[in-house]
């Protein structure tokens, strides 16, 4: 064997050295020593080159090329060295061979990127891509006698891009918004659909509580869907949720499954094999340990399933888990608003069905009361005349109301209309304005009214334009305190304007993209009244829209505000309805105007005196100075004449800020506040009230129209002594009244044996001198124990208790106290024949109550316990006060094991403020 002597193949590398060592005489080339110079130069070319070339020589396409080229045709090499290509390459070469004959019969040279060629290189027919170029070999007497092809692989740039696109399409349609999720399964599917070299099948399964269901399938025909089950039931999954990897993934773990093939024959590929793989991967979700399904994806005959293909498949099943669980929030977001539509439905039926039922009720109030106030042959004497009138305005105003809800509701169901007819619009503007003259007037503002005649006719629904100037009016009257209001209706070629300007409070720019939002109030505003419905602007802008016009706000804060509602020319051109025009007109605007006439009463700054003829010398209450907080007049009447009634002197105030001022001139026996009131609502004032030492015993009463616990836990724990809920009966007010000064006047002894009554900041002054801290008993003629704080609320008879027994100690802050206290307990029980089992139980809770004020106290600003015993009128009451406060928040009396225990052996109520907490324990005896 005769073996190349030349140095052609030295530095070609691994491959130069097998061609150095291949007997080219067994090859259509011949040896190497009568290969043409021309050859010769090609293969230097080659082998020195580090990018993929491959020349092919002569007739027969023997193949010489480099080691770059080699690493490009995988298990074909080194067989292909000198071999012809077309055999090397037979699965590839109907691609080839017209690229190759072109450039040997024209010479030419081509170029061709991204081009498509099946190798068998891997043991699989895979798909490649590979960028060419052919270009014509020629030999030494320049003929063409072979090609040189150079080349590079771009496979993975042609599938990671053509992946990146699916994953692109997919994320589209991530933002969930479709109409359900099964729809965004088919539609992410259908995306899926178009991608088959990626994805030759797939199939959703969503979890549906201990079950898989099938949302969307795709693949060839789709008829394969025969072969996927339909759901599976996860707590027995069965063989085909198995075989398929179903089960496994459901729990989170990706399963590969590999004879495809043999359950599911279909073609895929660019080439239509088989698919013989699948991957099933579990759906990310929220909880780590429950998937949010399975992806059942094929995979690709023609690729190798490495390392990026199965990244490619992670990222599509997290792909398809972000659509989903989009579009599972989007539909549980629109279940939601479509619920809350649903209760906004209800409940303006509600409302509307309600006001309906208010106005028959209404009209038999109001007709006796105005047949009463107007009946000459029996004229109201003087006082009863006051009262029918009290009543005949605020049936008003509640007839007001309930049409303002009716209004509202019709116009939120979509059942409002408008009945257009043509009016005077400027007559009619001028006509509504003037009917508020004496109420702006009274205020102390001025008010300008311009309103000239409109050039053209008008068709606008009166009783609607009546509530639009009514609101707007009564809204400027009651935030502007001075300067003017001045109303203007002017038209230009567009529109009719009609403007309601002030120089009241202004409204901050936060605040004004929900000024005409129902129900929305500006908070901390500073108003007249805090009476209203939070509705008025908000009907403003839908009735002025329901005339086919808006209503638009201009504001600056402590300058003034501007509403312009603009009716175009298009909207007041309507057919005008028949029929009689309804009458009540002015009606709203001068019920609005009663109302405002009551924010502008302001009460005297005298005190009102009792009437001498209600005194009883017997009541020891007989004179007790009250303080009454409300912004309503009518309110404040009723109050003043049912208080002095009772022979009590009261003074009126408008706000908590003037009842605030007030108590701090004249301090009185009682306070009486509303709660929702201008400058300083109810609960400021107790708070501020509680915070100073010299008002914190000050007895304080709220009265409210808000009803429910919430509000009265709220009231009470910020200190109020308590808390009543309008409507009230009367009675039930004055015994509140008199029990409250009563309990005070307990804390205070100089002022319930008729001498100087003490104020509120000498009774909670601590003592000159130390408590002793051994436990005394207090002898019953003496002073009783000055609490710090009022007790729980008294029972139904506060004034028999404490007949019979009234005694208190002071124990020091130890565990050892919880024995004294039983020790005294029991002496001053025992002496009046307490039962023994009442007693026992009395001792238990008293000593728990004591055991828990020990531990739970914490940093107390005395370190003391007070104890107070009270029977009398069949009813014992135990009351262990701490100064200190409590660790251990939770809600009022779960307290652990010895809240419990109190409330087994008597009835508990508790108070806890920032002074400390007082635990009373009652008992019924017998």
């Amino acid at each position: 064997m005769t073996r190349p002597s030349t140095d052609l193949f030295v530095g070609g590398g691994d491959t130069g050295r097998l061609m150095a060592q291949l007997d080219w005489a067994d090859t259509p080339l011949g040896p190497v020593g009568g290969w043409p110079q021309s050859l010769r130069a090609a293969v230097r070319m080659v082998l020195s080159s580090r990018y993929p070339m491959l020349l092919l020589w002569g007739e027969s396409y023997s193949q010489l090329y480099n080691d770059a080229y080699s690493a490009l045709i995988g298990d074909k090499h080194p067989t292909a060295l000198g071999d012809d290509v077309r055999v090397t390459l037979a699965e590839g070469w109907h691609v080839l061979a017209p690229l190759i004959e072109e450039a040997m019969a024209t010479g030419v040279a081509s170029w061709v990127p991204a081009l498509q060629l099946l190798l068998e290189r891997a043991g699989y027919r895979e798909e490649a891509y590979f960028s060419v170029s052919h270009a014509p070999a020629r030999d030494d007497d320049g003929r063409t006698v072979g090609v040189l092809t150079v080349c590079s692989e771009v496979t993975q740039q042609v599938v990671g891009e053509r992946r990146l696109r699916l994953l692109r399409d997919l994320s589209v349609l991530g933002d969930g918004r479709t109409v359900d999720v099964d729809a965004t399964g088919a539609r992410l599917i259908d995306v899926i659909d178009g991608h088959p070299l990626d994805v030759p099948f797939a199939a959703i399964y969503l979890r549906d509580g201990t079950a898989l269901r099938r949302v969307a399938c795709t693949g060839g025909d789709k008829g394969h869907s025969r072969a996927l089950p339909d759901a599976v039931e996860l707590t027995d999954p069965g063989p085909p949720a198995y075989a398929w990897g179903l089960a496994d993934a459901a729990e989170g773990r990706a399963t590969q499954v590999t004879d495809v093939a043999d359950r599911l024959p279909l073609p895929a590929g660019p080439w239509n094999d088989p698919v013989r793989t699948a991957l099933a991967l579990p759906l990310p979700s929220a909880d780590e340990d429950q998937p949010l399904g399975v992806l059942l994806a094929g995979v690709s005959p023609s690729r190798g399933l490495d390392e990026a293909y199965r990244s490619f498949h992670q990222l599509l099943a997290q792909q398809i888990s972000v659509a989903l669980r989009n579009a599972q929030e989007y539909e549980e977001e629109r279940r939601r608003i479509e619920a809350m539509a649903e209760l906004d439905r209800v409940k303006t039926d509600f409302f509307a069905n309600v006001s309906h039922e208010f106005r028959t009720p209404l009209t038999l109030i109001l007709g006796p009361l105005t047949d009463a106030l107007t009946d000459a042959t029996a004229p109201l004497a003087a006082v009863q005349r006051e009262r029918v009138e009290t009543g005949w305005r605020n049936a008003t105003r509640l007839l007001t109301l309930v049409n303002s809800l009716l209004t509202f509701s019709s116009l939120e169901a979509g059942r409002a209309r408008s009945d257009a007819r043509v009016v005077d619009l400027a007559a009619l503007t001028a006509e509504l304005a003037g009917v508020f003259r004496a109420a702006v007037e009274r205020a102390g503002l001025t008010l300008e009214v311009s309103c000239p005649p409109l050039p053209r006719p008008v068709a606008v629904d009166p009783v609607n334009w009546e509530r639009i100037v009514t609101n707007l009016l009564s809204n400027a009257l009651k935030y502007t305190f001075i300067g003017r209001i001045r109303v203007t209706l002017d038209a230009d070629d567009e529109e009719v304007r009609l403007t309601v300007a002030d120089t009241g409070i202004g409204i901050a720019e936060r605040d004004l993209p929900k000024l005409f939002e129902r129900f929305h109030r500006v908070r901390g505003a500073r108003s007249r009244s805090h009476e209203g419905t939070g509705i008025g602007l908000a009907l403003v802008h839908e009735l002025a829209r329901l005339e086919g016009g808006d209503v638009r706000v201009t504001s600056q804060v402590g300058v003034g505000s501007r509403f312009t509602v603009t009716l175009p020319w298009s909207a007041t051109h309507r057919t005008p309805v028949s029929g009689a025009t309804p009458g009540g007109r002015g009606d709203a605007a001068r019920a609005a105007v009663e109302e405002a006439v009551g924010w502008l009463t302001e009460p005297s700054d005298a005190v009102t005196e009792p009437d001498p003829a209600t005194r009883t010398t017997t009541d020891e209450l007989a004179g007790a100075r009250i303080l009454l907080a409300d912004d309503n007049a009518d309110m404040r009447a009723y109050l003043t004449r049912l208080l002095t009634a009772q022979g009590w002197r009261v003074r009126a105030v408008t706000d908590g800020q003037q009842a605030f001022d007030e108590i701090h001139r004249d301090v009185p026996d009682l306070v009486l506040t509303d709660v929702m009131m201008p400058v300083m609502d109810g609960f400021d004032l107790v708070r501020r009230l509680r915070a100073d030492p010299a008002t914190r015993a000050l007895p304080v009463l709220v009265l409210s129209a808000r009803a429910g616990g919430e509000a009265s836990v709220e009231g009470l724990s910020l200190g109020a002594d308590d808390y009543l809920v309008k409507p009230f009966a009367a009675a039930e007010l004055v015994a509140r009244i008199r029990a409250s000064i009563r309990r005070a006047r307990d804390r205070t002894p100089a002022a319930a044996l008729g001498g100087e009554p003490v104020t509120a900041a000498a009774a909670l002054a601590p003592p000159s001198h130390p408590t002793p801290v051994s436990p005394v008993k207090a002898d019953p003629a003496a002073e009783p124990v000055r609490d710090a704080v009022v007790l729980a609320p008294t029972p139904a008879d506060p004034d028999a208790l404490g007949d019979l027994l009234d005694v208190g100690w002071t124990y020091p802050s130890e565990p050892t106290s919880a024995a004294a206290l039983r020790r005294d307990v029991r002496g001053v029980l025992g002496e009046l024949d307490v039962d023994t089992d009442v007693l026992e139980d009395l001792l238990l809770a008293a000593s728990e109550a004591m055991n828990n004020a020990v531990e739970h106290a914490q940093r107390p600003s005395r370190p003391e316990v007070r104890v107070r015993v009270q029977l009398g009128g069949g009813l014992v009451r135990i009351s262990v006060r701490d100064f200190g406060t409590w660790r251990d928040r939770r809600p009022a009396m779960d307290r652990g094991r010895g809240a419990l225990l109190m409330n087994a052996y008597g009835d508990v109520r508790l108070v806890s403020t920032a002074e400390g907490t007082t635990v009373t324990i009652e008992r019924r005896l017998g």
